[in-house]
């Protein structure tokens, strides 16, 4: 493509920062952005992504259609929530629009297995005007794209185990509370365990009444089955509190947990495949103590057996520069909500992103 990729920017909080710049620095427009805060309405997007005054203002997601189909870009970046149903809004807004999307929203990495009949329902719509919508992030890497390269190289495949671990601190209030981050552990077992102690049959209900809160590795490992041509016959997800001998400050939740009560969770997906693999997934999110960093672990149990171990991850730049990247193939993609297992392996872009878009 000979001109620049004009881009749109969907939520204006801390990734935007990065995508934003990250964009612009790859040769991309940024040509309108949207948000919800009154603290960033009217805002220049330069002030926002540290790049000087642009001319172009943060306007109300609630114009969104009418200024996507004025401006007609040529992708979307929404960084705005985590779940399906509460990014459902912006992915129809830019469907209906005739705008190709990308979220960094975690569900929407391999939402089939959590909603869909809301995945169904934007896969359609995003047909209809030939666009394409997906998901992607630093799973789409981490948990993704890296595994299925190891197991590339691999004789047999027993069991595949995966852990990563984040500090909710760095990521807002709703992830922290969501984690159950300061609760008693009482209060921890009724509000958060309690969701997943149950049977095969009622998770399945909640399923399909979309009612089901997928932790991250759920969807991650639905994406490594449809990646490695696996079929899932059972899948099951447990969280776990975790706690600190100490009391820790967290200034996202304005408090001090006390010592022994649920500084985050642990949240563990077992998924039995018909071909005998097992794929476990394990994300770790927690006010960090001193002395804590993000950890990538990857274990390959097999013929022969392979581990990962990336120490101190990036996990928002890395998010945001996957999600860049991954631009010129959400444009070549088939339209529809497109999984990224289904688009080429994430790829490192030398130059401006339009020299890679059709």
């Amino acid at each position: 493509m000979e001109r620049k990729l004009r881009i749109a920017q969907y939520g204006c909080g801390k990734m935007s920062v990065y995508t934003m710049r990250y964009a612009m620095e790859k040769g991309a427009e940024i040509v309108c952005a949207f948000g919800r805060s009154p603290h960033n309405i009217g805002k220049d997007i330069g002030e926002i992504a540290g790049v000087g005054k642009t001319g172009v203002l943060v306007q109300d997601s609630r114009d969104a259609v009418a200024i996507l189909n004025e401006e007609k870009p040529d992708a979307c970046i929404i960084t705005t929530a985590s779940r399906m149903q509460d990014l459902k809004g912006s992915l129809m807004d830019c469907a209906e629009s005739g705008v190709n999307a990308i979220t960094s929203g975690e569900e929407a990495f391999y939402p089939w297995n959590s909603s869909d009949k809301t995945t169904e329902l934007l896969d359609e719509l995003a047909k209809k005007n030939g666009v394409t919508l997906c998901g992607s992030g630093y799973q789409d890497v981490f948990w993704g794209n890296l595994i299925t390269t190891l197991a590339g190289a691999t004789h047999t495949i027993k069991r595949i185990i995966g852990k990563s671990s984040y500090n909710v601190e760095d990521y807002g209030l709703a992830l922290a509370k969501a984690h159950g981050a300061g609760l008693s552990l009482a209060d921890f077992e009724k509000e958060i365990a309690a969701n997943d102690n149950i049977s095969a049959a009622e998770r399945k209900a909640l399923i399909d009444q979309e009612a089901f809160l997928p932790s991250y590795m759920w969807n991650s490992n639905g994406w490594l089955c449809s990646q490695l041509g696996l079929t899932v016959k059972e899948q099951i997800q447990k969280c776990v509190p975790q706690t600190h001998d100490k009391e820790l400050r967290s200034e996202t939740l304005q408090m001090t947990i006390p010592a022994g009560n649920a500084t985050g969770m642990s949240a563990v997906v077992t998924t039995i495949t018909e071909e005998g693999i097992v794929i476990e997934g394990e994300c770790i999110g927690k006010v960090y103590a001193a002395g804590e960093f993000d950890q990538n672990v990857w274990t390959i149990q097999g013929e022969p057996n392979t581990e990962v171990i990336i120490n101190r991850p990036a996990t928002v730049e890395l998010t945001c520069a996957t999600i860049v990247n991954r631009i010129p193939d959400l444009i070549a993609a088939a339209p529809g909500f497109t999984t990224t297992e289904k688009m080429p392996t994430s790829a490192f872009r030398a130059r401006d992103l339009n020299f890679y878009a059709e």
